[in-house]
C-alpha cells in the first residue's frame, strides 16, 4: 500500500481516500504531510446534509491544510433487540460523494471485524446516570454502545477536534463529559441542527416515512418551536425583552432567552396532543425541558442554558429532535 501524502494539488477540488482497513488508515495517518490540525466526523453512513454541515464546520476549523477525517461506521453496539440495525441504510458510494463535495479528505469505512476484532468488547465504557434517563431510559445500553464505539474512533483517528451534531443533544453532552473526565486530548464541537424547508431536522431514518407519516412527523418541530415562542411570551409579560443577546441582557450565546420552563412545556404538548389524533398518529416517548449538565428535568426555577427535547414515534420510525433555550437573565 501507498498512502498519500496528505498535501492536496487543488485544495479547492472534491477528493477523497477510502479506507477499510485500519492498517492502511493509520498509515495514511503516519504519512499525513500537512502542517495543519485534524479533525473527525464520525457518522453511521446515509449522509445527508446535516452531515455535510458537519464536515463543513470542519474544513473550516482546520483550514485548507488540515486533515478532516469522516468516519462510517454503522455500529452494532448501539442497537437494542427489536431496533433496526439490519434495515439501517448502507449507501457507501453515495456517502463518498457527499464526503467529498463537503471537503472531506478520507473516509473511513470498516467492517464491525476491524473496530472489534472477532467479537463485542468484553470493556465497554459506561454513560452512568446522565445516560439513562430520555434516550438512555427508551434504549438501554445505547450510549454504552455509542461512549465505546467513540472512544475507540477517538484514539484511531487522533484528532484535533471532533465534530458532532446537535440534533443527538444527549449523545453531544456524554461525549464532552467523556472527553473531560478521562481526558482525552481534544475538543469536542457542537454543531447546529439543519432543517429541512418544512422544519423537520434532517434525519437517516427519514427516508423511512411514507407522505402521511412525513406530515405527522412535522409536529416534532411544531411543538419545539410553539415551546418557543410561549416562552418568548413569558419573558416578556415578565418584562424582560426576550431575545437573543440584546445588548444589556448579558451574554446568552446567542441562544433565544424566554422564560418559564412550565410554560414552555404546556405549549409544546398542546402541539403533540393534537398530532396524537392524526392519522397515522404521533406516539410520544417524551418531551422535556432539561438541563445540559447533568441531562435531567430542569426545575421551573431553572436558569441559565437548557435543552427542549422530544422523541416520538410515527409508524415504526423513532425521531428525535430538540432545540436550545436560554431561562432567566445573561449571564
Amino acid at each position: 500500500m501507498s498512502p498519500k501524502l496528505w498535501t492536496k494539488p487543488n485544495p479547492g477540488e472534491p477528493d477523497v481516500e477510502l479506507f477499510a482497513r485500519r492498517a492502511d488508515f493509520d498509515a495514511a495517518l503516519a504519512h499525513f504531510a500537512a502542517p495543519g490540525r485534524t479533525a473527525v466526523v464520525m457518522t453511521m453512513g446515509a449522509l445527508h446534509d446535516g452531515h455535510a454541515s458537519l464536515i463543513r464546520a470542519a474544513r473550516a476549523r482546520v483550514g485548507a491544510k488540515g486533515l478532516v477525517t469522516v468516519t462510517v461506521f454503522v455500529n452494532p453496539l448501539q442497537f437494542g433487540a427489536g431496533e433496526d440495525l439490519d434495515r439501517y441504510p448502507r449507501t457507501l458510494d453515495a456517502d463518498l460523494e457527499v464526503a467529498a463535495a463537503a471537503g472531506a479528505d478520507i473516509v473511513f469505512a470498516p467492517s464491525a471485524e476491524e473496530v472489534y476484532g472477532s467479537g463485542e468488547p468484553r470493556i465497554r465504557m459506561s454513560a452512568g446516570a446522565m445516560g439513562e434517563g430520555y434516550e438512555g431510559a427508551s434504549r438501554p445500553g445505547h450510549f454504552d454502545g455509542v461512549l465505546t464505539v467513540v472512544a475507540k474512533l477517538l484514539h484511531l483517528t487522533r484528532p484535533d477536534f471532533a465534530f458532532f451534531g446537535e440534533k443527538d443533544a444527549q449523545q453531544l453532552v456524554l461525549v464532552r463529559r467523556m472527553v473531560h473526565d478521562l481526558d482525552f486530548p481534544m475538543e469536542i464541537v457542537g454543531v447546529p441542527t439543519v432543517r429541512e424547508g418544512d422544519g423537520l431536522a434532517l434525519s437517516s431514518r427519514n427516508r423511512y416515512l411514507s407522505e402521511q407519516e412525513r406530515d405527522t412527523a412535522l409536529a416534532l418541530s411544531r411543538a419545539l418551536f410553539a415551546g418557543r415562542d410561549a416562552g418568548l411570551a413569558a419573558a416578556r409579560s415578565a418584562g424582560s425583552p426576550g431575545s437573543p443577546g440584546s445588548p444589556g441582557d448579558g451574554d446568552t450565546g446567542g441562544l433565544v432567552q424566554v422564560g418559564s420552563p412550565g410554560a414552555v412545556r404546556a405549549a409544546a404538548r398542546a402541539v403533540l396532543a393534537e398530532a396524537a389524533r392524526l392519522e397515522p398518529p404521533l406516539v410520544l416517548d417524551y418531551l422535556d425541558v432539561i438541563d445540559p449538565e447533568s441531562f435531567t428535568e430542569a426545575p421551573e426555577d431553572h436558569t441559565g442554558e437548557a435543552v427542549l427535547a422530544v422523541a416520538a414515534k410515527v409508524g415504526s420510525t423513532r425521531l428525535i429532535d430538540n432545540i436550545r433555550l436560554w431561562f432567566g437573565a445573561g449571564r
